[in-house]
C-alpha cells in the first residue's frame, strides 16, 4: 500500500499543515506539487490579542470556543513572548472548551488541555448548532476567530442566547505572496500535468478563484479543474465548491474528515479511474 500513489501528481494548497500533508502523500509514492494559498502572519497589532489574553487570565471565561488550531497556537505564541503562557493555560483549564472540528482539539492537547465537545460538522453552522444546545445565558464566552470570514451570524447567535462574547483574531492572511504559484498551478492543471487537487479548507477554494480572476485565468482554471480529480476533506469545502458551480469527486467517509482518510479516498479514486502521469 505504500506505493499506491506511485506515478501520480497531487496538487496541495495547504499552508498550515503543508509539510505534514506533503509527507503523508509522499509516503504513498505521490509526486507532490505544493502551492500555498497565502502566508499566515501574526496579527498586525498584537495589542488587542494581548489584552484578550490578560482578560482571560484576570477573569477566566466560562466557555471558550476555538475555531482553528492555528488560532490557539498564535495566542499561545504571544502569551509565551509576554511571559503569560502558564497563567493562560491555568485560566483556560477552568473554562468549558469547544472546538470547530478536530484541529483546535489537537492544539489544546499540545498545551495539556482537552475539549469538552467538538462540532459534528466542522463549519460555522455546525458551531451555531452545537452552541444552541447549551445553556449560555449569563456566561462569558471567549471566541477565537479566523481571517477572511464574516462571523456576525455566529456572534449574533451566541449573544441571542444571553451570553457575553469576547472575541480575538490572532492571525491574518497575506494572499498576494502566493499569486505567482497559484497561476503556475492553474497552468499545470489546464495542461493535464496534475492528477488530483486536494482541498483541505474552504478558504483555498476562494483564494484559487480570486487569484484566477485577478490574473484573467478563470476560464483556464475551470478547464483545468474539469480534467483534474477534485478531492475535498469534508462538507465545508464541498459546500464552497458547490457554491461556485464546482464539483467534488472524492471525499472521506462521514466523520473522518482528516488527511489520512482524504489520501485514501484520493488513492482509491485515482487507481480506479485515472491513468498515471506518463514519465
Amino acid at each position: 500500500m505504500a506505493d499506491r500513489l506511485n506515478g501520480y501528481r497531487i496538487l496541495i494548497l495547504e499552508t498550515r499543515e503543508e509539510a505534514q500533508f506533503s509527507k503523508l502523500l509522499a509516503e504513498q509514492g505521490a509526486e507532490v506539487v505544493q502551492c500555498p494559498m497565502f502566508t499566515i502572519q501574526d496579527a498586525t497589532d498584537p495589542a488587542p490579542v494581548e489584552a484578550w489574553i490578560r482578560r482571560a487570565i484576570d477573569k477566566p471565561f466560562d466557555d471558550l470556543m476555538l475555531m482553528t488550531g492555528e488560532g490557539l497556537r498564535r495566542i499561545m505564541k504571544l502569551a509565551r513572548e509576554r511571559g503569560l503562557d502558564q497563567a493562560l493555560v491555568a485560566a483556560l483549564a477552568k473554562s468549558r472548551k469547544f472546538t470547530r472540528g478536530p484541529k483546535p482539539g489537537k492544539a489544546l492537547r499540545e498545551i495539556g488541555l482537552e475539549q469538552q465537545q467538538m462540532t459534528e460538522k466542522p463549519t460555522t453552522e455546525g458551531v451555531i448548532e452545537m452552541l444552541a444546545q447549551l445553556e449560555l445565558g449569563g456566561r462569558r464566552l471567549g471566541l477565537q476567530l479566523y481571517p477572511d470570514k464574516d462571523h456576525s451570524a455566529l456572534i449574533s447567535a451566541i449573544t441571542a442566547q444571553g451570553a457575553e462574547v469576547d472575541t480575538v483574531l490572532p492571525y491574518v492572511y497575506d494572499p498576494k505572496a502566493a499569486d505567482a504559484s497559484i497561476v503556475n498551478a492553474i497552468d499545470d492543471m489546464a495542461e493535464g500535468r496534475i492528477d488530483a487537487i486536494a482541498l483541505t479548507n474552504l478558504g483555498q477554494v476562494r483564494r484559487l478563484l480570486e487569484a484566477a480572476k485577478a490574473h484573467g485565468s478563470e476560464a483556464r482554471l475551470r478547464a483545468g479543474l474539469e480534467r483534474t480529480l477534485i478531492a475535498s476533506v469534508g462538507p465545508a469545502v464541498s459546500g464552497e465548491l458547490a457554491a461556485h458551480g464546482l464539483r467534488t469527486d472524492v471525499s472521506p467517509v462521514e466523520d473522518h474528515y482528516f488527511m489520512r482518510p482524504l489520501i485514501s479516498a484520493i488513492a482509491a479514486a485515482l487507481v480506479e479511474k485515472r491513468p498515471k502521469v506518463a514519465d
